[in-house]
C-alpha cells in the first residue's frame, strides 16, 4: 500500500523495514526521548488539504487580487537588482546532477560539480582582475565581514575602517561578525555633496593601525569611488584595501585588481539569480595569491590523476573549519553552489562583450532617468559624484506616499534611505537595469510629473 503522503515515496513495507533495522516497532518509538508534555496531541490547526486543481484555482484567485511584482516596472536596488535572466540558466541548474548535488568532498564522484565551481572561480578571478577566488560566500554582507576578519588575521591588527557609503546591511553584518572577535570597526564618513569617500577621511593617524579599509564602488548611493587614491592611503599605513563591487559594473569600470585591491567581494545576484524577495544570494570573494592561504571557505583546485588525466578536488583544506576547528580562518563550512552555477552560466553566455553591453545599457538609461527626474519641479539630485546605474533623488513629496501612488500605477519606486542616512532626508535610491525600457522610463516621468 502506498504512503498517504503522495510526495513521500516510502511504502508501508519500506517503513517497517527501516524500523526493524533501527530496532523500533513503530514510528512513535523514534520520538521516545521527547517528554510527553512537549508533544502536540491534537491535529495541526490547518485547513484540509486541497486537490491539485483546487490549489491552482486558489493560487490564481489570490494572485488576481493585486498586481504581481513581476508585472511591475521595478526601480528598487540597494544590493539586489532586477536584471534579465536568460531562460537557459533555469533549465541548466534544474538538472538533477546540479540541483540535488551535495558537498563535493568525494572528488571521485563529484567531478562535474567540482569542474563547474572551478570554472566559476576562474571567471570571478578574470572579472575582478584578482589572482584567486573561492567557491563563493553566502552573500555580499558575509563576504564583506569575512574579508575584514581575513585582513585582521593577515596583518595581525584588530581595527577595521569602513566607509559609511558601504551598504548599511553589509555594515550591520560586519559589526555582528566583529564584536565577538574583539575587532574595532571605525566608520569613515562620506562627502555630503558628492557622495564619495574622501581620502582626507583616511589620514595617516587613522590608517597606521588599521587592518583594512572597506570601500564599496559603486557605493550604496550608486556613485563610483576614487578607489586608487583610497588604496594608496590605507597601503601607506600597512593596511589592506577591500573593494566591494557590483559585478555588472565591471563590464565598464576598472576591476579591483587594476587599482591594487587586496580583497574583492560583492553580490553575484545580478548575474543570473532571481531577486526572490531577498534571497538566496551569492557572495563572491577574490584575493591575491599572497593571501590565498588565509582566504575563507571552499576552494577547488585543478590536478591530474595517476593516469595523467585532468581532474578537480577541494584543495588547501587546512584553512577550513572542518579540519582546523576553532583555529580556522572562518567558520563558513558550505557555499552557494547552485547560485554560483547560475552566475557561471550567465558569465559564460554573456562573455566580456555581453557584460559590457549590459553595463552600458544600465548606465545610459540610468543617466537618462536621472536627467529627466531632475527637470521635474520638486525633485533634486543631492549628490554630484559620477554614478553607474543607481542614483539618489530628493523630492518634496513624502517618499512613502510617492511610492504608494506609483505602486497603484504598476511601478515599484525607489528605496527610501532616510532611516539609514538621516542627513539625506526626503531621499530615495533609484536603480535602472537593462530591463527598464525607454517607454517605462517615460511612463515613470509622466506619473511623477502628475504627483509633483
Amino acid at each position: 500500500m502506498g504512503s498517504p503522503h503522495r510526495f513521500i515515496p516510502n511504502t508501508e513495507a519500506d517503513v517497517q523495514a527501516m524500523l526493524e533495522v533501527v530496532g523500533a516497532s513503530r514510528i512513535d518509538d523514534l520520538f521516545a526521548d521527547i517528554p510527553q508534555e512537549f508533544r502536540l496531541t491534537r491535529p495541526l490547526a490547518m485547513p484540509a488539504a486541497l486537490t491539485e486543481p483546487e490549489l491552482m484555482s486558489e493560487l490564481s484567485r489570490l494572485s488576481s487580487k493585486c498586481a504581481n511584482a513581476d508585472e511591475c516596472a521595478c526601480y528598487l536596488g540597494a544590493g539586489i537588482y532586477d536584471h534579465y535572466i536568460p531562460s537557459v540558466i533555469d533549465h541548466m541548474i534544474s538538472r538533477g546532477e546540479f540541483y540535488t548535488a551535495y558537498t563535493p568532498y568525494q572528488a571521485e564522484v563529484s567531478q562535474g560539480t567540482l569542474q563547474a565551481i572551478f570554472e566559476y572561480q576562474t571567471m570571478i578571478s578574470e572579472l575582478t582582475g584578482m589572482e584567486v577566488s573561492n567557491a563563493s560566500m553566502y552573500d555580499a554582507g558575509t563576504g564583506t565581514a569575512e574579508a575584514a576578519i581575513m585582513a585582521c588575521a593577515s596583518t595581525r591588527r584588530s581595527k577595521v575602517l569602513v566607509s559609511k557609503a558601504v551598504n548599511p546591511r553589509y555594515r550591520q553584518v560586519l559589526q555582528t561578525y566583529a564584536a565577538p572577535r574583539g575587532i574595532d570597526v571605525t566608520e569613515v564618513d562620506f562627502c555630503k555633496s558628492r557622495g564619495v569617500t574622501p581620502v582626507s577621511q583616511v589620514p595617516a593617524s587613522l590608517a597606521e593601525d588599521a587592518a583594512c579599509l572597506i570601500v564599496q564602488s559603486p557605493n550604496y548611493f550608486g556613485i563610483v569611488e576614487e578607489m586608487d587614491q583610497l588604496g594608496e592611503a590605507v597601503h601607506a599605513g600597512g593596511g589592506l584595501l577591500v573593494a566591494v563591487v557590483n559585478p555588472i559594473s565591471l563590464g565598464i569600470l576598472a576591476p579591483p585588481g587594476s587599482y591594487g585591491a587586496d580583497i574583492a567581494v560583492g553580490e553575484g545576484q545580478p548575474m543570473g539569480i532571481s531577486m526572490s524577495f531577498g534571497g538566496p544570494l551569492l557572495g563572491f570573494f577574490a584575493t591575491t595569491s599572497k593571501l590565498m592561504r588565509k582566504m575563507p571557505g571552499r576552494l577547488v583546485g585543478q590536478t591530474v590523476d595517476d593516469a595523467g588525466r585532468r581532474g578537480f578536488a577541494l584543495t588547501l583544506q587546512a584553512r577550513e573549519q572542518h579540519i582546523r576547528r576553532e583555529s580556522a580562518t572562518s567558520n563558513i563550512c558550505s557555499n552557494e553552489a547552485l547560485c554560483a552555477l547560475a552566475s557561471t552560466i550567465y558569465m559564460s553566455l554573456m562573455g566580456p562583450a555581453g557584460m559590457r553591453k549590459v553595463a552600458e545599457i544600465c548606465t545610459y538609461r540610468a543617466h537618462y532617468l536621472r536627467d529627466r527626474m531632475e527637470s521635474i519641479a520638486g525633485f533634486q539630485i543631492p549628490l554630484s559624484g559620477p554614478f553607474f546605474n543607481e542614483f539618489v533623488v530628493r523630492s518634496s513629496m513624502p517618499c512613502d506616499d510617492m511610492n504608494e501612488e506609483l505602486l497603484a500605477a504598476g511601478i515599484i519606486g525607489g528605496k527610501t534611505i532616510e532611516p539609514e542616512y538621516p542627513e539625506l532626508s526626503g531621499c530615495t535610491l533609484w536603480a535602472v537595469t537593462e530591463k527598464r525600457t525607454r517607454e517605462q522610463l517615460d511612463t515613470l516621468i509622466r506619473e511623477l510629473e502628475v504627483l509633483a
